[in-house]
C-alpha cells in the first residue's frame, strides 16, 4: 500500500524521484498518466492494467466510461525507475499538472500522487475541513 506525502525536485530532464519505500512496487514497470482532480496517477503495471480491465468491463454505451478511458489512458505513459529510483515524466503530463521545478508525490493506496506543490496545498486544506471531511465520510460506513 501507498503512504505517505513527500516533496521531491523536478529536475530538468523531467525526472522525478520516488520514494525508496515505494520502489519495490514499481519494479515490474509503471505507468504514469492524468489523474483525476488535476494530480497525475503513477501506478504499477498490474494495478494499471486491472484498472484497464475495469474499465473495458463497462458496456461501450456507458459515456462515462468511455470518457474516463479516453481521459486516462491517451494520457498514458509507460515508464521505469532509473538506477536512482526516478521516473521521466513526459513534458505534455508536466505541463499538464502544472509540475515544474517541485512535485509533492502523494502515497494514494493503490497508486502514487504526484501534484504541483500549490494544487496539493489547495487541494489538501479543502479536503482536510471538518465539514468537507465528514460529507465523504457519510457514506462510506466509516
Amino acid at each position: 500500500m501507498f503512504t505517505g506525502e513527500y516533496r521531491h525536485t523536478v529536475d530538468a530532464k523531467g525526472r522525478v524521484a520516488i520514494p525508496a519505500r515505494f520502489r519495490a512496487r514499481l519494479d515490474g514497470g509503471a505507468y504514469v498518466s492524468r489523474w483525476i482532480d488535476g494530480c497525475l496517477g503513477l501506478f504499477p503495471r498490474s494495478d494499471f492494467e486491472d484498472l484497464a480491465a475495469r474499465v473495458a468491463a463497462k458496456p461501450v454505451t456507458d459515456a462515462g466510461a468511455r470518457t474516463f478511458s479516453r481521459f486516462v489512458f491517451s494520457g498514458a505513459f509507460e515508464v521505469d525507475l532509473d538506477g536512482q529510483g526516478r521516473v521521466v515524466v513526459p513534458t505534455g503530463l508536466r505541463e499538464w499538472a502544472g509540475l515544474e521545478g517541485d512535485a509533492v508525490v502523494v502515497g494514494s493506496r493503490d497508486h502514487i500522487e504526484l501534484w504541483a506543490p500549490a494544487r496539493w496545498a489547495e487541494y489538501s486544506a479543502a479536503m482536510t475541513s471538518p465539514d468537507v471531511l465528514a460529507e465523504h465520510l457519510q457514506g462510506l460506513g466509516i
